[in-house]
């Protein structure tokens, strides 16, 4: 499976991962691809990306919450926290959202469909 690392080459403390994050939305958007995105606790990069309209990300700490993210509510975005979880654990997450395919179960669709219309 193709992909773009988007992220910094090197560590640098004065990064901001708004910088990264909605780039990188924007490209998933843009390719109606998808967007694994990553920074100390994972909320940040969830609040960042949400904000770039047709993104919609979830974090997932664990392989459940990265299940549903995808069965239940088709989100294109995957957000994950560098500072807590292990690489292994961060691997199995991201294997375990991309092998997850929405479910097109119709109470989900519903759902999903009001949320898109919510406006800011």
């Amino acid at each position: 499976m193709p992909f773009e690392d988007m992220g910094p080459d090197k560590f640098d403390a004065e990064d901001d991962f708004p910088d990264y994050i909605v780039p990188a939305a924007k490209k998933a958007v843009k390719n109606k691809g998808k967007a694994i995105l990553v920074c100390g606790s994972g909320n940040g990069a969830c609040i960042a990306a949400n904000k770039v309209k047709g993104m919609y990300a979830a974090l997932a700490y664990n392989l459940e919450a990265a299940e549903l993210s995808r069965f239940h509510n088709n989100v294109n975005g995957l957000c994950l926290a560098g500072r807590v979880l292990t690489e292994e654990h961060a691997l199995a997450i991201v294997k375990k959202w991309l092998q997850t395919e929405f479910s097109g179960i119709e109470k989900y669709a519903r759902r999903n469909e009001k949320v898109k219309k919510i406006k800011q």
